[in-house]
Formats: C-alpha cells, structure tokens, sequence
C-alpha cells in the first residue's frame, strides 16, 4: 500500500513563498485504482512528482509497503517498485525505442514481446522499435512509448500523469482496455491523474484536489456527483462540483 501524510510543498522565487501543496493525505491500497482530479493548476502533476522523487517536498511522508521514501532518489522509488509516466515525455536521442522498453523492463525483451507492449498502446510496432525515441517522433508518439516503457514491468504502483494527453481517441481506447485489465488481475496499484471522465468513472476511489489541498476523497459512486453535475452553461456548481470541466 502507498500512503502519503501531510505531503507539503513551497517553491521560493526572489525571496517570495509560495505554497503549492498543502497537508495532502491520502492511500492506494493494493490492487486499487485511485484517480486524482481537479482544476488545473491545483497541484495534481506537482503529487505525482514528488511521489517519483523528481520533486523534493517540503514536509511529510510517503510510505510504500511500510517501507519510508520520503528521502529516496528517483532511482530507489523505481526499485522499491514505484512506475511512472510523465504528461509530457521527455526524448531520448540515440536511444531506441527498442532499447527503451529493454531498459525499463530491466532484461532484454523478446521482440514479440515489444511489439505487443507497443501495440497495446496503439504503435504499430515494427515501424518503432529501431527508430529512435528521440525529437523526430511527435509529442502524442512519445507519450504512448512511454506508457509502453510503463507497461513493461510490474510496479507495486504506477503512476499515469493524465495518459490521455496527446493521444487520438483509437489510442486512449486501447490505453483503456490496458488499465482494465491491469486493474482486473489487481497485481498491482494504479494511480491517475486525469480529467477525463471515462477513466474517472473506472475509479475504484476518485481524490479532488483544489488549490493544493484535499477538496474530497471516497468512493467512486459517492464523488461522481459531485464531479458531473449537469447545468446549463455552467462548469461548476454551489457545492464544488465541476461539471462537463472535469470531461
């Protein structure tokens, strides 16, 4: 189980503070899907950054299996078993694809087994596996290897800052189908960031985040109103929900 205490984060810019995140608690228990919203700018990716470590907090703890990594590397949150994919992947030149899925499933990967990693996300696969993963590809190839590279390995957690960015429709589907079934076989965690409702609706508990605090947390069937509540003309309502934003 993954459980964040009192997660706190403050940047400081010509001498001025700024609190980003403020007191987030929160658990992913094993084989659960928590999916993580909220409006823009509320501090859902900075969450999912320092989970990985790639941002230092402030204050508080993150525990896996009991386990305290609040002062580990990016490199022992990836042992320890956390996985992660960015919202905007980074390139990788000279690097290929190949390569890339090799190095994160952390052996040398059969190449059917490539390609059904690579199709799974929508790639015809042997058009991509010696390219490289470099700037030549577009943003929304990028981010499909990237899940790919996700996908290659088993995590106790794996972290998806908003997977359907930069993706067709065809793609987000098949993205879909594999966070199903991931979710299904439970041998593993998933946690979402995401504002879009398909994948909101396949929470198995949904957080809100607003202005770098917890707005709510609980089960699916008891936040979904709050998130979707239909008026005219109107993306949220008296009680905080968002309405067609959150879509």
């Amino acid at each position: 189980m993954l459980q964040v205490e009192h997660l706190t984060y403050e940047v400081i810019e010509e001498g001025i503070k700024t609190q980003i995140l403020k007191d987030v608690s929160f658990d992913v228990k094993d084989g659960e899907m928590l999916v993580i919203t909220g409006p823009n700018g509320g501090g859902k990716s900075t969450i999912a950054k320092l989970l990985m470590g790639i941002l230092s907090m402030t204050s508080g703890r993150i525990l896996l299996d009991g386990e305290d990594l609040s002062t580990k590397n990016v490199d022992e949150r990836a042992n320890a078993g956390i996985g992660f994919a960015f919202q905007q992947p980074p390139a990788f030149k000279g690097m290929t694809v190949a390569r890339l899925l090799n190095l994160a499933a952390g052996e040398a990967l059969p190449e059917k087994t490539a390609c059904m990693l690579l199709s799974n996300v929508g790639l015809c696969a042997r058009e991509y596996l010696n390219r490289e993963a470099d700037a030549t590809l577009s943003g929304g190839e990028r981010k499909r290897i990237e899940i790919a590279t996700v996908l290659a390995k088993q995590h106790k957690v794996s972290i998806f800052d908003e997977p359907e960015a930069g993706i067709d429709l065809w793609s987000f589907s098949m993205l879909v189908k594999q966070f199903e079934k991931i979710h299904q076989e439970k041998k593993e965690s998933l946690l979402l960031i995401s504002h879009q409702e398909r994948i909101i609706r396949m929470a198995d508990r949904i957080l809100v985040i607003r202005d770098g605090q917890v707005e709510c947390c609980g089960e699916r069937d008891e936040i979904l109103p709050k998130l979707f509540v239909e008026q005219k003309g109107c993306a949220c309502n008296e009680e905080g929900g968002y309405g067609n934003a959150v879509r």
